[in-house]
């Protein structure tokens, strides 16, 4: 799991990045919402390590990205709205290797 959970983070981080610098950005060329991923960064050395307090608090750092995903995947045009819903299951699914591993690891 706890590969996993890095995996899926290191997944998302490039996920946020080339959907805000190339793939689908909100002003051709880029834009400023790539910053998004700079909190992304903070638990990535603690996932790494397999950390259990890294793994709690960035549980609730996802839920930021989750809700974030969704509400894009609704509201923006047709490229963006796909990058949305593969957040959105990135988020989720790191959400539930994290769970599981802070449950083996009790």
């Amino acid at each position: 799991m706890k590969r996993l959970s890095a995996t899926l983070l290191i997944g998302l981080i490039f996920l946020c990045i080339t959907w805000e610098l190339w793939l689908a950005p909100l002003r051709p060329g880029g834009s400023w919402l790539v910053l998004k991923v700079v909190p992304l960064l903070f638990p990535l050395r603690g996932v790494l390590h397999g950390r259990r307090y890294t793994y709690q608090w960035s549980c609730l750092l996802m839920c930021l990205y989750l809700c974030e995903g969704l509400t894009r995947s609704y509201t923006d045009p047709a490229p963006s709205n796909a990058l949305a819903m593969i957040e959105v299951l990135l988020a989720t699914a790191f959400l539930v290797s994290a769970m599981r591993y802070l449950r083996t690891t009790r």
